[in-house]
């Protein structure tokens, strides 16, 4: 990964002798990335992929992000 200029941002173990690079920064975005993703495939079309054009599956990727963004934003008096 590092030829591709990516690095791993894994929480280091308490035992480790050499220290390694850590954001927390980014690993609570990382966590955030993944748990949308998860919500996003419990949608069944999603994660079993029913679409065989590209166009056609990153639409409804998109629909089902927005139908998610409304759900988390709705208003509750």
């Amino acid at each position: 990964m590092s030829e591709h200029g990516a690095w791993a941002n894994i929480p280091p173990r308490w035992n480790r002798t050499e220290p390694i690079c850590f954001s927390r920064h980014l690993y609570r975005a990382r966590n955030l990335v993944e748990r949308f993703f998860n919500k996003i495939k419990q949608c069944r079309r999603v994660a079993t992929r029913y679409d065989k054009l590209a166009a056609n599956y990153l639409a409804f990727i998109q629909l089902a992000s927005v139908t998610l963004w409304l759900r988390v934003n709705e208003y509750a008096p």
